[in-house]
C-alpha cells in the first residue's frame, strides 16, 4: 500500500509518518508535500498512491482547491484541527477523517474502513466547499482568570500575550497584569484568533500589537521584543519564520 501525505505542519507530517510505520510496517509512504500547488504539481508528474491522508488547511489554500485542479480518484482520509460537527456530514464522500492530534486507534480504524471498502464515492467537492467556509471556526472574545478569590472576565483584545514558565501558563495583559490559567499553552493557542495571536515558539503566544520590535539573528532565524515582557531572548521556532513573515505582513 503506497500512501501519500498532505499536511503543511511538519510536527503533524513527522508524527503520522511514525503511526502509520508503526502500525503499518508494510505501507510505503511515498512523501509528503505542503501546499496546494506542490501537491497539483506532483499529481500531474507521479502516479497515483493508493491511499492518501490530507490536511485540509494548508500553507497556500484550502485542499480542495488540489481536486479541483486534477482528477484524483485515490482514496482519502482528511486529517483537520476542526471540530466534529463541521466535518462528520462528508464522511460519506471521502473514506474517512481524523482529528489533530490523531489518535492512534482512529487511525487504524480509518485504514481498516480504507481496506475493506472496495469502491470509493466519488469526492463531492460542492459539498466539502460548504461545509468547510461557512462554518469558520470561532475563536474566544473573553478569558476567564483567577486573581486570588476572585474571578474576572479579560477581553482578548486586552491580552499582550500568553506565556508558559515551569509548566505553568501566565496570560499578561497590555496594562501589564499577569494571571495564571489552567489551560495549556497549545489550549489557549486553538482558542484565541490566528489573525491576532501568533505561537513565536514553545514558550510565547504573542498578540500582534504587542511585538515592538522583529531583529535578525544568526541562522537566518528571528528575535522578537515583546512591550511588557522582560525576556530579552525570544526567538521564532526556525519552522515558523516563514509563516511569521507572512503573518506580520497581512
Amino acid at each position: 500500500m503506497k500512501i501519500l501525505i498532505i499536511e503543511d505542519e511538519k510536527p503533524a507530517a513527522t508524527r503520522l509518518s511514525k503511526l502509520l510505520q508503526g502500525h503499518f510496517p508494510t505501507a510505503v509512504l511515498i512523501g509528503n508535500l505542503d501546499t496546494v500547488s506542490r501537491a497539483v504539481h506532483w499529481f500531474a508528474e507521479n502516479p497515483t498512491p493508493d491511499l492518501i491522508f490530507c490536511d485540509i488547511q494548508l500553507a497556500d489554500g484550502l485542499s480542495f482547491e488540489i481536486f479541483e485542479q486534477v482528477k484524483v480518484t485515490t482514496p482519502i482520509i482528511f486529517t483537520t484541527a476542526f471540530d466534529h460537527y463541521a466535518i462528520k456530514a462528508f464522511q460519506v464522500n471521502a473514506i474517512d477523517y481524523l482529528l489533530k492530534p490523531i489518535d492512534p486507534k482512529d487511525l487504524e480504524r480509518a485504514v481498516e474502513k480504507f481496506n475493506s471498502q472496495k469502491i470509493q464515492p466519488p469526492l463531492d467537492l460542492e459539498l466539502l466547499k460548504t461545509l468547510i467556509q461557512p462554518q469558520a471556526k470561532s475563536y474566544k472574545s473573553r478569558f476567564m482568570v483567577r486573581f486570588g478569590e476572585k474571578i474576572q472576565s479579560v477581553p482578548a483584545e486586552d491580552i499582550a500575550f500568553f506565556f508558559s514558565e515551569e509548566r505553568v501558563t501566565f496570560l499578561q495583559t497590555q496594562a501589564g497584569k499577569k494571571y495564571v490559567l489552567d489551560s495549556t499553552l497549545e489550549q489557549m493557542e486553538a482558542q484565541v484568533n490566528p489573525a491576532d495571536f501568533f505561537r513565536l515558539n514553545r514558550k510565547y503566544l504573542s498578540h500582534v500589537d504587542t511585538i515592538e520590535e522583529v531583529l535578525t539573528y544568526s541562522n537566518s532565524r528571528l528575535k522578537v521584543k515583546l512591550r511588557g515582557c522582560p525576556d530579552s531572548d525570544i526567538l521564532v521556532s526556525r519552522e515558523k519564520v516563514a509563516e511569521f513573515k507572512d503573518w506580520l505582513d497581512r
